[in-house]
């Protein structure tokens, strides 16, 4: 939601496209079912269809100095029809010209071109600098809605209007006579007869500039200014325009003076504004990961998509049911249905971190790991508070486990202490400190008869405790960071994972290492679980690939591309029916096992 003019309605009026990460997703308006176009190598930065709905272009951002390429995608056959590369740094703005003739593209602020492509052979007619030097960076561009020749630019404190001379392959800008005023563009819309185009800016207002005469024609509103800027428009049959700010504001306004006849307010900034066929319905995209659907003679908003914002923590499945699951992530914890695709539940906790999330075998409970030391549960219906454990650690809670007759819940914290409490009906009382990790704590494992736990650490080492008479059994030692491990069923051994990239396999019974294998190519191993008969387990990590591996053979049968970000966790669903991984971009993927 984070991409200015992101979310996009198809023509067909049965779609709707956006950037996630490094695809561009289609999905159904009716069944949403989802379809991805992969072939980008780093996050997508801006998409655009061409009216007739043939064409997608996506482009990219990448590291400084190289290429930033622009994909042309066909709609139809979900394929990729050719790369463009040109820009450095990354691409700012796209645009298709009315006919699908041409395809304009903004460098960043790195590059600082204009570059018109042709579509039919594929390749750039001619650039120019996107701005005077005098002048900021140009930002947005839109293409006129009648001639294939002309578009328009705009940016801080610039405006231009561009012709094509095809002929010598040259385009010519002029500079729009704004009078005193000097404002940063944010979105810009042209009139469906080219006379005029609407720019958004941050201050709050709208401009109103003849596209013939370069002038400004007027602006408004006078007084009563958008609030934190206007970032999206749409304009309407009737001459009206619809305004998002960034204040998370939808606002219908009329088109002479700029009042505001009907608002509604959504959650975050918005980023897109999309219609649906002739505007009686259009969509809104927002920051905080939301799109909305608001009917035109209504004007009431209904959420249709959310997800996190934040980067997700962690995700575990309730005792023996495959259909539910949970996430925890800055601010809020949620609870999703697995065959809808939709979120059920969401507890929100203001400007707090939750780093670990478990779910009690008896259903009655939530449990969470805070950042600010606190441990706290929420019924699972209604997400109401149950208790909280105050300063339950000192710097922060970093992983929680409980037990399986929910008696008792072992937490570790970022000091290295791991804490074992009494739970009761009305109390909760702190049973026994283990003292012995030099760093955060980062999983914690509790064997079936709540008699022994592991502990994984950022110290290089892992624990294995009696947590009857809370004295440690064994000490595992090596030279990595473990950020995950993993009992297998029947208990005699332990996997881990970390930094050093190996997947370690370990004896409980005295500690020793049976043997390691390279768990991934570049990047720690973050994430790890193991299917309930113990023949198969999967991992995930900085290399952003889900593996399944072979238990027995310790080799990789499968793996799952699709994350654009560091996967954190990842979990096999009860019953072996899906794996749902959660990254740090905040995406949840969900795959068919194996």
């Amino acid at each position: 939601g984070h991409i200015p003019c992101g979310l996009i309605c198809h023509p067909n009026k049965e779609h709707l496209l956006y950037p996630l990460g490094c695809a561009v997703v289609i999905q159904e308006l009716g069944s949403k079912k989802q379809t991805f176009l992969h072939g980008h190598t780093d996050k997508v930065s801006c998409v655009v269809v061409s009216r007739n709905g043939v064409y997608v272009a996506s482009g990219q951002v990448t590291s400084m100095g190289f290429k930033a390429e622009i994909i042309l995608w066909d709609f139809q056959g979900k394929e990729l029809l050719a790369r463009l590369p040109l820009h450095k740094g990354g691409i700012e703005g796209l645009a298709f010209s009315p006919n699908s003739l041409y395809l304009v593209s903004l460098g960043g602020q790195d590059d600082g071109s204009v570059v018109v492509w042709s579509i039919d052979k594929r390749e750039a007619i001619c650039g120019s600098p996107a701005s005077a030097r005098s002048e900021g960076n140009a930002t947005v561009v839109v293409c006129s809605n009648c001639r294939d020749d002309m578009f328009v630019t705009a940016g801080n404190g610039t405006i231009r209007v561009w012709e094509l001379d095809l002929a010598n392959r040259r385009i010519h800008p002029t500079e729009c006579k704004m009078g005193l005023l000097r404002r940063v563009i944010k979105c810009i819309k042209m009139a469906d007869d080219d006379n005029f185009f609407y720019v958004g800016t941050s201050s709050g207002d709208i401009l109103k500039v003849n596209t013939n005469l370069k002038v400004l024609a007027d602006h408004g509103p006078k007084k009563q200014k958008f609030s934190l800027g206007v970032t999206a428009l749409l304009l309407l049959k009737t001459g009206d325009i619809i305004v998002g700010t960034g204040e998370g504001t939808v606002a219908l306004c009329k088109g002479s003076n700029y009042k505001v006849m009907k608002s509604v307010q959504v959650k975050g900034a918005v980023t897109s504004l999309t219609s649906r066929g002739e505007g009686h319905q259009f969509f809104v995209g927002t920051k905080e990961c939301q799109i909305y659907r608001i009917d035109y003679t209504a004007f009431k908003e209904e959420l249709i998509t959310t997800c996190h914002s934040e980067a997700i923590h962690d995700i575990v499945f309730p005792l023996e049911m495959s259909d539910l699951f949970a996430t925890c992530s800055k601010n809020d914890i949620r609870v999703w249905y697995i065959p809808e695709s939709r979120e059920l539940l969401r507890i929100v906790i203001p400007n707090v971190t939750c780093n670990a999330i478990e779910i009690m075998k008896d259903g009655k409970s939530i449990i969470s790991a805070c950042n600010d030391g606190k441990i706290r549960a929420f019924t699972p219906e209604t997400g109401q508070p149950v208790y909280v454990i105050n300063h339950a650690h000192s710097l922060g809670v970093t992983a929680i486990a409980a037990t399986s007759d929910c008696k008792r819940i072992v937490s570790g914290g970022g000091e290295g202490q791991v804490r074992v409490w009494e739970i009761s009906e009305k109390t909760q009382k702190l049973g026994e400190i283990l003292k012995e990790h030099l760093s955060a704590v980062s999983c914690i494992m509790i064997k079936k008869d709540d008699r022994e736990c592991v502990t994984a650490s950022l110290d290089g080492t892992c624990i294995i405790w009696d947590i009857v008479r809370f004295i440690r059994k064994q000490i595992i030692i090596a030279n990595t960071l473990f950020k995950c491990v993993c009992y297998h069923p029947e208990e005699y051994q332990i996997i881990t994972g970390g930094t050093s990239r190996q997947i370690g396999y370990w004896e409980v019974f005295d500690g020793s290492e049976v043997r390691q294998v390279e768990g991934s190519v570049s990047g720690s191993i973050n994430g790890m679980d193991i299917t309930s008969d113990g023949a198969y387990f999967v991992t995930g990590g900085d290399d952003r690939l889900v593996r399944l591996w072979d238990y027995n053979e310790g080799a990789v049968t499968h793996v799952g591309v699709g994350h654009s970000d560091t996967i954190t966790r990842l979990k096999i669903s009860p019953g072996n029916k899906h794996v749902v991984s959660v990254s740090a971009d905040g995406a949840i993927l969900l795959w068919t096992y194996p």
